[in-house]
């Protein structure tokens, strides 16, 4: 039995045809199909084509559901590879210091930042987390993003780094949306050993990442390389002693300043360098030396009033790119990949079917789930999105409003702008 047929749509598929990120022009095509249709079966595309063709093929299946979406545009669900979206609380009052004047470091050495959530964090139950998670799920959702990653790195303790890794799975296991997870134990030095950073590191390495290997808590490891935090050598340490336990390796890099940790990629096996505001000719040349993609958050950089990432340089030198929210409660707290899109196409210079691009098939990869998800391909996941309109360019032209009409996830509606669709 069939369980879905979508028809009469503009679909853009993002096809995986290298079945890798697309670099440099690639990423330009997205591969139209005018009046499609796709077929979907146990929350698996099945047939994608031609509405005429499809429509005949399977003439006399029996059939759950047909939506006809009037022409709209159909595009992949969003995926979102970069969020910190396991917290409590919000940090309104350092959004306003920092409209005062006050730096990014000047409010985390004040106590505030990362620091701020982390005690909410700490004081919340893991049904809290979870019930703070579920909720962002459906604002994920809302904005057309069917997948995304969470780190941790709110805890900055044994107990709560595990705490909100555990808020993920139980998410997960119960099916309300599907999260890939990321231990980021070295987000922050904790408050209680800011005078012996060592100490905290050997726990980190010797403690946590053990733990949430053995226990299948966290697919990838990431660290925040930065001037005041972790320096390019504990960074190494730490990715390293994740790798050897299986976990696949991210960085938090050049957000700041550029200190040498985006050259981390051509010496580790790293999956995406993330932020890159700062990055250098050698950085770009590290990205490409270790095929590693460049992972961008224009939302943070235009939340802290900071110069974008260097998209263009990045992409003229053959690296892969994926954007993303950065979703969290101090630096940029959003959920919308289309704001993300518009930021990346009016202030960062991508075309918008670079951006689309970015945001669905590259950031699959990004997450180490490009063979699954991020593309309208035969024997991928169906999730996808239906647009209010009939092209994707009303993503970054029609800005400031929500263009998604319907959110797919396995085949289901998840989220709708109606009641029904006919």
């Amino acid at each position: 039995m069939i369980d879905l047929i979508v028809k009469n749509a503009n679909i853009f598929t993002v096809s995986d045809i290298y079945k890798r990120a697309k670099i440099g022009p690639e990423a330009q095509d997205l591969s139209f199909i005018k009046r499609g249709a796709i077929v979907v079966k146990d929350g698996i595309i099945l047939d994608i084509g031609p509405q005429d063709e499809i429509l005949k093929r399977y003439e006399g299946e029996e059939i759950k559901e047909v939506l006809d979406v009037e022409g709209r545009a159909i595009l992949p669900g969003f995926v979102d590879p970069h969020t910190h979206a396991i917290f409590v609380g919000t940090r309104e009052k350092e959004f306003k210091m920092r409209l005062e004047g006050r730096s990014y470091l000047e409010i985390l050495n004040a106590g505030g930042g990362i620091l701020s959530t982390t005690q909410r964090v700490r004081d919340a139950s893991l049904e809290d987390l979870v019930d703070a998670l579920k909720e962002r799920i459906d604002i994920f959702y809302e904005w057309g993003t069917t997948t995304f990653e969470a780190k941790s790195g709110y805890g900055l303790s044994y107990d709560a780094e595990i705490k909100q890794l555990k808020a993920a799975k139980v998410v997960n296991e119960e099916g309300y949306g599907e999260i890939v997870p990321t231990f980021l134990g070295a987000h922050a030095i904790p408050v209680e050993y800011k005078e012996d950073k060592e100490a905290y590191i050997n726990i980190v390495i010797n403690e946590m990442i053990p733990y949430i290997a053995e226990n299948n808590l966290a697919r990838f490891i990431d660290v925040f390389c930065e001037v005041g935090v972790y320096t390019p050598d504990e960074t190494y340490r730490i990715l390293d002693a994740g790798i050897k336990h299986g976990l696949r390796a991210k960085i938090h890099a050049d957000e700041i300043e550029a200190i040498g940790c985006t050259e981390l990629a051509a010496k580790l096996d790293v999956v995406s360098c993330d932020h890159l505001l700062k990055i250098t000719p050698s950085g770009i040349s590290a990205l490409k030396k270790g095929n590693t993609i460049a992972v961008l958050l224009p939302g943070t950089a235009f939340s802290l009033r900071e110069e974008r990432a260097p998209a263009r340089k990045i992409i003229d030198e053959g690296v892969p790119i994926a954007i993303s929210t950065d979703c969290n409660p101090g630096s940029s707290y959003t959920e919308s990949m289309p704001f993300i899109i518009t930021l990346s196409v009016l202030e960062m210079g991508l075309l918008p079917e670079e951006a689309i691009t970015a945001a669905t098939l590259n950031a699959a990869y990004a997450i180490g789930m490009g063979n699954k998800i991020g593309s309208l391909d035969k024997g991928k996941q169906a999730d996808f999105i239906v647009l209010k309109e009939d092209s994707y360019l009303f993503i970054p032209y029609h800005y400031g409003v929500n263009p998604i009409f319907a959110t797919y996830k396995k085949g289901k509606r998840v989220k709708s702008v109606a009641t029904t669709i006919n």
